[in-house]
């Protein structure tokens, strides 16, 4: 345990937050800006006198309890987080990943995009969210349930999944949402994705075949052609941005202004609705 480095992480983070990044009114008494160490004290669950200890590089050493205590208190990250452990002297705590919770500041941006086809994606193709012009070029991704939520389940079991793409790009998408299955399973065989690989090769010879490529590292292009049902063939870009924490990518579809696939692009949200 490294007492100075961790009272002296402690107070930055304090002095960084504001009473408003997590719900304390201000007052009008307050003089200086950050948090006042029995706030987050408060916060965290402990008393003023066992903080105040640990920012004065007193008391035992704080359990891994107090400090999970103290790293939601202060509204820390995970890097924060682990590295707050570390300096208690603890191992940083396993990361376990929640497949369904979007992170808030994921969802930010996600909400801004309302009038364009986005969504937010895991890590193992199960959509989370979707816009109304996304559901509008790839159908609503959210109303399936079981091994149906994930995309590369439905790829290989469903054939109509199949239709939002022209044919001729079919097996490229087979390499890729089975690499991306490889890529998970790698890290965590016993979990949602070994169940996935197992009820495929059950079902699928095609997924068998694939799987048994061994191929990793296969990415879509940013460009993507989409089949729509009234509106024809679009060519979209996708843009990724990757949420580390979570490992979740909010995807971004756009075409190049003034292009026949830009047009339609605009006709999404009446064909939708």
């Amino acid at each position: 345990m490294d007492r100075a480095q961790l009272a002296d992480f402690l107070r930055t983070r304090r002095e960084a937050l504001q009473p408003e990044d997590v719900g304390l009114p201000r007052g009008q008494r307050r003089r200086t800006g950050g948090l006042r160490r029995e706030e987050v004290a408060a916060l965290s669950g402990m008393s003023a006198d066992y903080y105040g200890r640990i920012e004065q590089q007193r008391g035992p050493v704080p359990s891994e309890q107090m400090l999970a205590a103290l790293a939601r208190g202060l509204h820390l990250s995970l890097d924060e987080r682990d590295h707050l452990f570390r300096l208690g002297g603890h191992p940083a705590p396993q990361r376990i990943l929640r497949e369904d919770h979007i992170g808030p500041g994921m969802m930010r941006i996600f909400d801004r995009l309302a009038d364009t086809p986005a969504m937010v994606i895991s890590r193992l193709g199960e959509t989370l969210a979707q816009t109304r012009p996304a559901a509008a070029l790839v159908g609503d991704e959210r109303r399936y349930s079981g091994l149906d939520r994930y995309t590369v389940y439905r790829w290989f079991t469903d054939p109509e999944s199949r239709l939002i793409y022209p044919v001729e790009d079919h097996p490229t998408h087979s390499r890729v949402f089975t690499s991306q299955l490889r890529e998970v399973y790698a890290v965590a065989p016993g979990g949602r994705a070994g169940e996935i690989v197992d009820a495929l090769l059950k079902v699928s010879p095609e997924f068998a075949e694939v799987w048994a490529a061994h191929e990793v590292g296969v990415t879509h292009l940013d460009r993507k052609r989409f089949v729509h049902p009234e509106l024809g063939e679009l060519e979209l870009y996708c843009q990724t941005l990757l949420d580390p924490d979570q490992s979740q990518v909010l995807l971004v579809f756009t075409a190049v202004p003034g292009s026949p696939s830009h047009e339609k692009l605009q006709l999404l949200a009446a064909v939708g609705d």
